[in-house]
């Protein structure tokens, strides 16, 4: 069982790093008391890899004393459970500012008279100890989500690939209502429609000759190479601004010609690209028309 316990200064981001990890299949608990840190590890080691990969969020609330907690960490070695520590801090100036514009409380209590500047300088004086005895360091200072989950993913998945952005393009049919999930979505019931010619009404866009005959035109390859161009352009940014998750629908009037042809084609783009993709066709097994 490994453990990873974060920790450090109030508004460094914890919560922040504790998210990033459970999107790297971490199972993870905020605010967790120091005294139910073995109990927890006991637990954990008895499921037998239910709980194999953990993050434990603690901060100047459960940390009264740091000795406490250093005898908590012997304890947990008696047990046998491999653990970690990840110190989480700031430069004080951003911290206060990130106070500031959040309006919330700082949970040091010290004399309002002393001000926030002072509560974050009393807690970085505190914590100096479990900061000389974690194994890692992250200064969040300037660190934009983007980088901050990079490096979590290098320290915490070696050896496994990291996925910066999981993508989903998924066809659908209007008349069935738009995908709620939807971060982009585009409209090609413009296109020549394949319901219409005989020979192809009851196939799909997953079938060559539906996929030549959408293609045949140039409306659809104008359409699809601007395509391509906006989501080449746009995918690099939407990593660099931290998402994880994109979901792209491509939507006709019933989901099974044309929206299959260009999302299984825009599919392929994205993955040639090296992009990890799924292609989802959500109305292509309905008996409605296209």
């Amino acid at each position: 069982m490994e453990i990873v316990i974060i920790t450090g200064l109030s508004g460094a981001g914890k919560s922040r790093v504790a998210a990033v990890l459970e999107d790297l299949d971490f199972y993870c608990i905020d605010n967790m008391p120091v005294s139910m840190m073995p109990k927890f590890a006991e637990l954990g080691v008895a499921t037998h890899g239910r709980y194999d990969r953990v993050a434990l969020v603690t901060d100047i609330r459960a940390l009264k004393d740091i000795d406490e907690f250093l005898a908590t960490l012997d304890e947990m070695k008696t047990i046998g459970c491999r653990f970690s520590i990840l110190f989480v801090e700031a430069e004080v100036e951003t911290i206060v500012k990130r106070y500031k514009e959040t309006r919330r409380r700082h949970p040091l209590s010290v004399p309002a008279s002393h001000g926030l500047e002072y509560a974050v300088r009393t807690e970085t004086e505190f914590l100096v100890p479990l900061r000389d005895i974690a194994d890692e360091i992250i200064d969040t200072t300037g660190l934009t989500l983007n980088k901050l989950q990079r490096r979590l993913a290098e320290h915490y998945m070696e050896g496994q690939e990291y996925k910066p952005l999981n993508i989903i393009v998924k066809s659908f049919g209007f008349k069935h209502g738009i995908p709620i999930e939807a971060d982009l979505l585009f409209d090609v019931r413009f296109m020549p429609n394949p319901h219409y010619e005989e020979n192809l009404k009851k196939k799909t866009g997953l079938d060559e000759d539906v996929k030549d005959f959408v293609f045949a035109h140039e409306q659809s390859t104008g359409f699809y190479s601007r395509l391509c161009d906006m989501v080449d352009f746009l995918l690099p940014h939407y990593i660099e601004e931290g998402k994880r998750y994109l979901v792209i629908c491509i939507g006709c009037t019933g989901g099974k010609h044309r929206s299959v042809a260009i999302s299984y084609a825009l599919s392929e783009h994205i993955s040639q690209n090296g992009y990890p993709v799924d292609c989802i066709h959500r109305d292509i097994e309905r008996d409605l028309i296209d």
